[in-house]
C-alpha cells in the first residue's frame, strides 16, 4: 500500500482529500493544524500528527517515519494567523531567509519548496478527487436578470486582475459597483462585509488567479458558503468552472435552493 502524506488546514477539502487517497488505496498520514483542522481527520486518515502553524520540522520527521515521499497541501489557514499565530521550529527558521514575498502565493510556494528540499514532493491536491471542479453551467433552478449577469461579468473581470498581484479570490458587486473584495480576512468575513455595506441583492464572484498552482490554494466553496451567503442576503454565486473547488455538491445546491440562491459555474 503506498503511502501519501496530506499537510490539512481548514475545510472539508482535507477530509475529502483524506477519503478519496484512502479509496484509491493509499494510506494517509496527516499533518494536522490546531486550530483549523476538522478534528474528523483523525477518523478518516490512518495517522494524523498534530502540529501548530509553523512547526515544519515537526510534519517533516513525521512524515519520514511514517515513509511518506509526497504529500498534498489541502484547505486553508486563517491568514492572519500569519502575522500573529506562527510558531516557527528549527526547520522553518533555518529556510525563513529564503522567504520572498509575504503574499498567499509567495509563502505556499516557500512552504512547498521547503518540503521538496526536505524529500517530500508536493503534489496537486485534486489527484485523487478530479470530479470536485465546479462545472460550468446553472446547478439551481433560479436564473439571473440582465443586471445580475452585469455584476457576474464585471466580477470576473476585477477578480482576474486581483487574482493576478495575488490579492484575493472572491469579488462582491452589486448594481454595477463593486462592494467588497477578498484580502488577508479570507471569503466569509468579505462576504459579511459585503452584506453589511450594500444589503441583501448581492453577487458574489470566486476564480482562480491567473496564475494558479494547482497543488495549493485553489478556490472553493461549500455548504459553509451558502450559509453565510443566506445570512446576508445574496443574489448570486458564481464560480469559475474548471478550476473551482465546489465541496459536497448535493448539499451545496440544497442549500443555495433553499436560499433563493442562483449558483453557476462561469468560463
Amino acid at each position: 500500500m503506498a503511502v501519501v502524506g496530506l499537510i490539512a488546514g481548514s475545510g472539508t477539502f482535507p477530509l475529502r482529500f483524506a477519503e478519496s487517497a484512502r479509496a484509491a488505496g493509499h494510506r494517509v498520514v496527516a499533518a494536522a493544524h490546531v486550530g483549523e483542522t476538522d478534528r474528523s481527520i483523525e477518523r478518516l486518515a490512518d495517522e494524523v500528527t498534530w502540529v501548530h502553524l509553523g512547526q515544519f520540522g515537526k510534519i517533516v520527521k513525521a512524515f519520514r517515519a511514517a515513509g511518506v515521499a509526497e504529500a498534498a497541501m489541502a484547505g486553508g489557514i486563517t491568514k492572519v494567523r500569519v502575522f500573529g499565530g506562527l510558531r516557527p521550529d528549527l526547520l522553518a527558521l533555518k529556510y525563513a531567509a529564503r522567504v520572498s514575498s509575504w503574499n498567499d502565493d509567495g509563502l505556499l510556494r516557500f512552504v512547498a519548496g521547503m518540503f521538496e528540499s526536505e524529500g517530500i514532493r508536493i503534489i496537486d491536491s485534486t489527484r485523487y478527487c478530479p470530479d470536485i471542479f465546479a462545472r460550468e453551467g446553472a446547478y439551481t433552478k433560479k436564473g439571473l436578470d440582465d443586471a445580475q449577469r452585469r455584476d457576474v461579468e464585471l466580477g470576473l473581470q476585477v477578480a482576474r486582475a486581483l487574482g493576478a498581484v495575488d490579492v484575493g479570490q472572491t469579488v462582491c458587486v452589486k448594481g454595477g459597483s463593486v462592494v467588497a473584495v477578498e484580502a488577508v480576512e479570507g471569503t466569509d468575513r468579505c462576504l459579511k462585509r459585503a452584506g453589511e455595506l450594500a444589503g441583501k441583492g448581492v453577487v458574489v464572484v470566486k476564480t482562480a488567479k491567473p496564475q494558479q498552482d494547482m497543488r495549493f490554494d485553489v478556490p472553493c466553496i461549500g455548504p459553509a458558503t451558502m450559509d453565510v451567503c443566506r445570512s446576508i442576503g445574496a443574489a448570486v454565486v458564481a464560480v469559475e468552472a474548471g478550476r473551482t473547488l465546489l465541496l459536497d455538491e448535493d448539499e451545496t445546491v440544497r442549500r443555495a435552493e433553499k436560499a433563493g440562491i442562483a449558483l453557476l459555474g462561469v468560463r
